[in-house]
């Protein structure tokens, strides 16, 4: 049964947009109806909390590798790029100064 309710609830949500409060909220209301004992609804929470964590985690990874792929495809400027430009034009107005 409590295999069911995860997969089911896993399924219906998003399991990256959930938050702990939204969880925690299923987990009571499947408590309070019956569905589920206090230690089933505390293993609930402790699964569903991990789940959405790493989920999220992994989420955040695909976007950012995402986002990376684009701009080096855009041929844009990263930041590290502007940060190592800006050393070496800081460098060069060095050199210009001593010359002077």
């Amino acid at each position: 049964m409590l295999d069911l309710i995860k997969k089911t609830m896993l399924t219906g949500v998003g399991l990256a947009g959930l938050t702990k409060s939204k969880v925690e909220a299923l987990a009571k209301e499947l408590a309070k109806k019956g569905k589920l004992t206090e230690a089933q609804g505390k293993k609930l929470l402790e699964d569903l909390s991990k789940k959405s964590e790493k989920a999220r985690k992994d989420l955040e990874r695909q976007i950012e590798g995402i986002a990376k792929k684009t701009v080096k495809k855009m041929n844009l400027a990263t930041r590290e790029d502007v940060l190592r430009l800006t050393k070496r034009i800081k460098k060069l107005e060095t050199a210009l100064k001593e010359k002077r």
